[in-house]
């Protein structure tokens, strides 16, 4: 299944024991249609707020879908505006939207003068933040492995190491937006990157001292969390076997 939501009105991805989450309203609409409980698999866990332009779920049912362009608009008349499910597709029997996925990329929204338009997707900052700079600094990032500077604490993950592959600002129209791909993401981290990178930006550390947080494996001595609205987990890549 690959579909996309907005994340202001959820919880985050993953089902909550007394909030709303995408994962429970999708797995609610699926029982719905086809008349049994449906577990879905997310290729990723977005928090609170988050955005997903594109997020890959898998289930397993025990017999195929006759037709899945007609479940698809059965399920997008019931999730509700925030929600849109746009294909679902048969796999091998083996396929898992999680553990099969070699990249995921997010995007974090930012701009510089107010705007009506931008803000609920996008982060308003002060427009004499120093890009070129937080460019520099984000370039480092790609040195490492172990991003526990970033991470939330007290995850139940088994390693803090990522592969980071691009981590960029670019200017596009109006808006600032930084990239980042990698193999992985700890909770938190995009946000907590971003956070730090804004300190470099507004000069209140260095580039050797963004090194040297991330050296420390140490999320107190990173910046602040960022606002997730302008967050997106944006794009998920496979290996061409799953398909």
């Amino acid at each position: 299944m690959r579909l996309s939501y907005r994340g202001a009105g959820f919880h985050g991805w993953q089902i909550q024991p007394n909030d709303n989450s995408v994962q429970q309203t999708v797995e609610q609409a699926m029982a719905t249609v086809l008349r049994r409980p449906v577990s879905i698999t997310g290729a990723g866990r977005t928090d609170t707020g988050v955005n997903a332009r594109m997020m890959v779920a898998h289930f397993d049912v025990d017999t195929p879908i006759a037709d899945t362009a007609m479940l698809v608009r059965s399920l997008n008349g019931i999730v509700g505006r925030d929600i849109a499910i746009y294909t679902i597709f048969p796999v091998h029997d083996d396929a898992h939207a999680r553990f099969d996925a070699t990249s995921r990329t997010y995007k974090y929204f930012a701009h510089t003068l107010k705007s009506p338009f931008l803000y609920p997707l996008s982060w308003q900052c002060r427009p004499d933040l120093d890009f070129d700079l937080m460019n520099q600094a984000a370039d480092r990032i790609m040195d490492y492995r172990d991003f526990t500077s970033f991470s939330k604490l007290h995850t139940d993950v088994k390693t803090n190491n990522c592969l980071v592959t691009r981590a960029q600002w670019d200017r596009v129209g109006e808006q600032w937006v930084f990239t980042i791909t990698a193999d992985r993401f700890l909770r938190n981290m995009v946000r907590a990157v971003v956070g730090t990178l804004v300190e470099v930006g507004l000069h209140r550390i260095t580039i050797d001292d963004f090194c040297r947080i991330i050296e420390q494996r140490d999320r107190c001595k990173a910046g602040t969390s960022m606002p997730p609205h302008p967050l997106f987990l944006w794009d998920i890549t496979y290996p061409y076997t799953i398909l």
